[in-house]
């Protein structure tokens, strides 16, 4: 796939995800489509991970940890 379109994908299942935690409220649902969009990475993908920008990788992982995070809300709100 082409870079281009990667982003489309990912702006896309970001926003899917970001209307799934703010406007329907279902964590679990918007955690599955915030984790689908870092299978569409926005950056060079021909580009190695120790030769990307440090931005890059910040975005990347701070992603990573915010999906990790509202799986664990996610649960967390639904144990009872």
């Amino acid at each position: 796939m082409k870079t281009p379109f990667n982003k489309f994908l990912y702006i896309g299942f970001l926003l899917l995800g970001l209307f799934q935690v703010f406007i329907s409220k279902d964590y679990i649902q918007a955690t599955a489509s915030l984790g689908i969009a870092l299978a569409f990475d926005p950056f060079d993908q021909e580009q190695k991970w120790n030769d990307r920008p440090t931005w890059q990788k910040a975005v990347l992982i701070i992603h990573l940890g915010l999906v990790a995070a509202m799986f664990g809300f996610g649960v967390g709100l639904n144990d009872k």
